[in-house]
């Protein structure tokens, strides 16, 4: 099978585990969210911004979902892997609007498709605080 490619954004592939279903053999519809914050944890991970003992390692890791929405299309109904495709719509000095899609492996499936926005906090004050000049960085080339 070939490997989804995209013109903008990033792919990534997470796995779909047995206790992502729900009684009627779907993937129940909690769990795109989840599959969602798999890709962008190992997205910004493998760039630096990851976590150990469950707490951020940088400012920029420190960060919460405002708004999360979906749309689903077509039921995953098997484990194994799945392709996120996700990028940046806009990007604010302490914010991000995410679009994505949740994919077959190839591509040719759209299981679901929506939209996040997230807003980077200080640790301290939890108050709105501006993305670093390294995650801006990264961030805008995921930008569409």
């Amino acid at each position: 099978m070939t490997a989804a490619t995209v013109d903008y954004g990033h792919i990534e592939t997470v796995p779909v585990y047995f206790d992502d279903f729900d009684p009627m053999g779907v993937v129940h519809n909690s769990r795109y969210a989840l599959l969602l914050e798999r890709a962008l944890t190992n997205f910004w991970g493998a760039r630096g911004h990851a976590f150990e003992a469950g707490r951020p390692l940088t400012p920029d890791a420190f960060n919460v979902v405002r708004e999360f929405s979906i749309t689903y299309h077509t039921p995953i109904r098997d484990t194994g892997d799945v392709s996120v495709h996700f990028w940046l719509e806009q990007l604010g000095s302490s914010s991000g609007v995410y679009a994505f899609r949740v994919l077959s492996p190839d591509g040719g499936t759209v299981y679901a498709e929506g939209r996040r926005v997230v807003i980077k906090l200080d640790m301290a004050t939890l108050r709105p605080s501006p993305w670093s000049e390294d995650a801006n960085t990264i961030a805008k080339a995921l930008l569409r």
